[in-house]
């Protein structure tokens, strides 16, 4: 009788992962077969892909096989991020031994707030976060990991407040106009934040950067000591190591001088470049970066960790959970703080984004994550030289880190974009350098060589030169 009544669940609650597992493999192995190629072009428009894929939900479910048909149609409307064709985002590229581990983390399904929940992922997360840590300069440093550089950010912004105004965390405002400053290249998640913890976005001063895209000191100085005559209290500066369309660093250690002589917190958005950090030859882009009392740092980005792997790490243990932890007695029930990361963190539940990281760095150790950035580092160069001499391509700066920024001479960078990912050809986009709009071609994915990036670049003149006869096509 128990054995009718567990087969009669299973079939209520669908397949057993022991029956999936074969058919998945196979569908992996299907998806890895085809990456290269983008989505079909007659499916770029949305309600195309609705007609064509039928993914609504309805009373009635479907048989495994159905259900794993269904999902391979799905996935071949999915750019994969591995393709030599997306170059649309500043992340690229596969690390193996991460996704691996990615696949596996999801059997425990660990949320991460207690060892008695996570187990020995604890220690993997903790041996991660103290490694990173110690590359940035924070010797007695801790961290937790967020979902999203976004996130980091606001939680340092989160820590500079509490800092800044004692007793905010508890009892709100007390009227006094806190002032937060970023250069204007900086990434939009700041001014998003101080809206979203009521600082107000208009307490966001957006500071001159010099004609490389870095934060100038000088300007920074004048922006505060302008708020300080006006009464206002400035308590948070926001440096960029790695800005998001011309992939410029502020200037962090004569940041940190500005910062220090007014008591400011120092936080650096590594979103980026703090993978910079891993590097014998490119380290000095973060030069400084001990200096700060934070630091935003995406693993998910140059180190090709699968999405999501993001952290903040702080200089001084006990900044994150003087703004983040709550009492839960339900929850957390044993073991002292360092082992249960929940009181560190902003959320409650939270995946398992450490194992991934950890698998990669056991694989490839320090001098791995060194020779994938200076790949990565020579590909922006070499794609750079090849533009630079080519007639039909405008070379708009030379590279500071991997983003390349570039026009077809005479033609409208927005437009050559568009066409490129309305006819499948490659997922590429656009931004403002020194005022104009250019193509920013992001060289993360180290698995790109010479000849591809030809191919790319060949592709991108075909596309002006077709809208050179017949423009905008629809």
């Amino acid at each position: 009788m128990t054995h009718e009544r567990t087969a009669s669940n299973q079939a209520a609650l669908g397949a057993s992962l022991q029956d999936l597992l074969a058919p998945t493999l196979e569908l992996a192995t299907w998806f890895l077969s085809r990456e290269d190629e983008l989505p079909e072009p007659e499916l770029r428009e949305p309600q195309a892909m609705r007609a064509r894929l039928d993914a609504g939900l309805g009373d009635s479910g479907h048989e495994a096989a159905e259900a794993m048909e269904k999902m391979r149609a799905i996935l071949g409307q999915t750019p994969s991020s591995s393709s030599w064709r997306f170059l649309n985002q500043l992340f690229g590229g596969r690390v193996g031994m991460a996704s691996a581990a990615e696949m596996l983390a999801v059997l425990p399904n660990s949320s991460m707030y207690t060892l008695k929940a996570a187990g020995a992922q604890v220690l993997v997360e903790n041996e991660v976060l103290g490694r990173m840590c110690s590359k940035v300069g924070f010797g007695s440093g801790e961290g937790s990991f967020v979902p999203g550089g976004s996130s980091a950010n606001l939680v340092a912004l989160l820590m500079a407040r509490d800092r800044a105004a004692p007793g905010i965390r508890d009892s709100g405002s007390a009227g006094s106009t806190l002032i937060a400053y970023t250069s204007v290249e900086a990434h939009y998640s700041i001014p998003k934040n101080a809206g979203i913890i009521g600082l107000g976005r208009k307490n966001v001063r957006l500071v001159e950067a010099d004609t490389e895209g870095c934060m100038i000191p000088a300007a920074l100085e004048a922006a505060i000591e302008a708020d300080l005559a006006a009464g206002n209290k400035p308590f948070f500066v926001n440096a960029t190591a790695g800005t998001t369309v011309r992939g410029a660093f502020d200037p962090i250690r004569a940041i940190a001088g500005v910062a220090g002589k007014h008591g400011l917190w120092l936080h650096v958005d590594g979103a980026l470049g703090g993978s910079m950090a891993l590097s014998a030859e490119h380290r000095h882009l973060v030069d400084g970066s001990e200096l700060a009392d934070s630091f935003a740092w995406n693993p998910h980005k140059m180190m090709g960790i699968p999405l999501q792997a993001s952290v903040i790490l702080v200089a001084r243990r006990g900044s994150l959970s003087a703004s983040l932890d709550e009492t839960a007695d339900y929850l957390f029930q044993a073991d002292v703080d360092e082992w249960n990361p929940g009181h560190r963190s902003v959320q409650c539940g939270r995946r398992n984004d450490a194992f991934k990281l950890w698998a990669a760095w056991y694989h490839l150790g320090d001098s791995g994550w060194d020779a994938r950035i200076g790949r990565q580092m020579a590909l922006a160069r070499t794609a750079a030289a090849m533009i630079a001499v080519d007639p039909e391509l405008e070379l708009l700066e030379q590279p500071q880190s991997i983003n390349v920024c570039f026009v077809v001479r005479g033609r409208s960078s927005e437009d050559v974009c568009d066409l490129l990912d309305h006819d499948g050809i490659i997922k590429i986009g656009h931004g403002q350098v020194r005022g104009r709009r250019g193509i920013r071609l992001v060289c993360v994915n180290p698995d790109l060589d010479k000849t591809t990036l030809k191919k790319i670049l060949d592709e991108i003149k075909l596309a002006g030169r077709s809208l050179a006869v017949e423009g905008k096509k629809p």
